[in-house]
């Protein structure tokens, strides 16, 4: 099996499977297509991760997953600077948005199998004493929504509905049903 991420933490939970997997990230575009809901962009985006690896792969079965923050239906990437993790932290404080996480596997046989997990996450009213901290941290520049739940930013958490492991970047129960479906768990 192929983990398509580059991701130490999708590489960590995919880990408690006990299943041998090998790492090889997926170069694609992940830019959001025009209109396009945010189910659909990491439902795409996963599949097209997976897939990307499996046509240089083909006899492996090849694991893509994506993640997106979504704030008020729109989704909120990684920061590209300082200045826009800052707003990114700033417009989630205080408020409940989602955390939509998609999962694809790539079977050798064609099969093309995804599921997706969608957490509500509330935060409490984050101070900007501490925003400016965990921005100079660095922990938000590579993150959705310039935060990681299992980092600094969830002592601020005030509570989530649905997977604690699809906010890290790979959930866990609906990564299983693919590898129980596909036979090798």
């Amino acid at each position: 099996m192929i983990l398509a991420s580059a991701s130490p933490r999708r590489r960590d939970l995919l880990a408690l499977f006990e299943q041998p997997f090998v790492v090889v990230p997926a170069d694609i575009d992940e830019a959001r297509l025009d209109d396009e809901a945010a189910t659909d962009y990491v439902l795409r985006i996963a599949l097209e991760k997976a897939m990307a690896v499996a046509t240089i792969h083909p006899g492996d079965v090849v694991l893509g997953s994506d993640t997106a923050v979504v704030l008020d239906g729109q989704p909120l990437g990684k920061p590209q600077d300082t200045d826009e993790a800052r707003s990114m932290l700033r417009q989630l404080s205080g408020r409940c948005h989602d955390v939509l996480s998609a999962v694809a596997l790539v079977c050798p046989d064609g099969r093309r199998l995804q599921r997706l997990s969608t957490t509500e996450v509330e935060f409490s009213m984050l101070p900007e004493r501490w925003i400016d901290a965990y921005v100079a941290s660095g922990d938000p520049m590579d993150k959705a929504g310039a935060y990681g739940i299992q980092n600094q930013a969830g002592i601020w958490i005030r509570r989530i509905s649905g997977s604690y492991t699809g906010v890290v970047g790979l959930p866990l129960h609906e990564t299983g049903e693919l590898l129980r479906e596909a036979g090798l768990v």
